[in-house]
């Protein structure tokens, strides 16, 4: 395993950025890192919502008009290979993308504006796993999307 020490340090050594949570993952796996790859890398470390491929195409793009979208895709097919970047279908007919989390979360979609909220709730968590054991089952992983509309002040 690379060390994270030596790695920030040759990231520093080598233009003086720190490496993205992703390019730390990537290169923790020994991946090949081309500097599309990294800057397609770091779009994913730092977006704030659940980009569709083409979103991370016009955000890198931005970055560097070189990168295409067959890039774009390729390298998002290797890192959800990888295991470090996960791919959802929240419905809308795109694949959207987040990096894998440390800590376990649910999601939540709003029909109306596409937005994704993330959650954690206990009690949700112990419930499944209660529901598991039922049926003579041990959970080791699962997803949860909930869909909905926002309250109307007179629901």
């Amino acid at each position: 395993m690379i060390d994270k020490k030596e790695v920030e340090g040759k990231a520093a050594s080598d233009g003086g950025q720190d490496l993205s949570s992703l390019e730390l993952l990537c290169a923790e796996k020994n991946m090949r890192m081309t500097d599309q790859r990294r800057v397609i890398a770091r779009v994913l470390s730092e977006a704030k919502d659940h980009p569709s491929v083409e979103d991370v195409y016009s955000r890198a793009h931005e970055v560097d008009d070189r990168i295409s979208l067959s890039t774009v895709y390729r390298t998002v097919r290797l890192f959800v290979d990888a295991g470090i970047v996960e791919s959802h279908d929240f419905g809308d007919g795109k694949a959207r993308l987040e990096t894998v989390a440390e800590e376990h979360h649910d999601h939540l979609i709003d029909l109306k504006s596409g937005r994704v909220i993330e959650f954690s709730n206990e009690e949700i968590e112990k419930l499944q796993e209660r529901v598991a054991r039922e049926l003579g089952f041990k959970l080791v992983d699962h997803r949860l999307e909930l869909y909905g509309v926002p309250l109307d002040e007179n629901d």
